[in-house]
């Protein structure tokens, strides 16, 4: 299928990479279908959350553990249930990134990351108790070398 997107224009996609969110994003209930789609140059490290029905509705993401690899997202059992886990291990998680200018402005949501279920393409944002809404980026250091928050 073709999907018209925020910040790649159109783009050919596969039904089979849509993730499936059945309580939408915080504050965008009603968007239920996402993709990941890589940035150029990032690694795999930081992506875009494009809408599949609003070409318009895009969040800027980023792996966690690329920035510190000590978090340690777990899920309370309801949030688990709906996943389809048993443990948090068994998920992927990504943190949604404040793009600002200077750069090292920009902040990322460690404390309501979005949790995916890789095999069942099943993703929600959950609410993690230990950790803060507002991280700058320059709390980390280069390559996942980041302090504790």
């Amino acid at each position: 299928m073709q999907l018209a997107t925020k910040y790649f224009g159109e783009i050919a996609c596969d039904e089979e990479d849509i993730l499936h969110f059945p309580a939408g994003l915080f504050g965008f209930e009603e968007e239920q279908k996402f993709v990941l789609l890589p940035f150029a140059g990032s690694g795999g490290t930081l992506l875009c959350l494009q809408s599949v029905t609003n070409s318009a509705l895009a969040f800027v993401v980023m792996d966690p553990f690329y920035l510190w690899a000590e978090y340690a997202p777990s899920l309370q059992p309801p949030d688990l249930k709906a996943l389809g886990v048993e443990e948090s291990d068994e998920l992927g998680f990504y943190v949604l990134c404040v793009v600002k200018d200077p750069i090292s402005a920009s902040t990322v949501n460690l404390k309501c990351p979005v949790a995916i279920n890789i095999q069942t393409r099943t993703a929600r944002q959950v609410i993690l108790e230990t950790y803060e809404m507002r991280h700058l980026l320059s709390e980390f250091g280069p390559a996942g070398e980041g302090q504790s928050c």
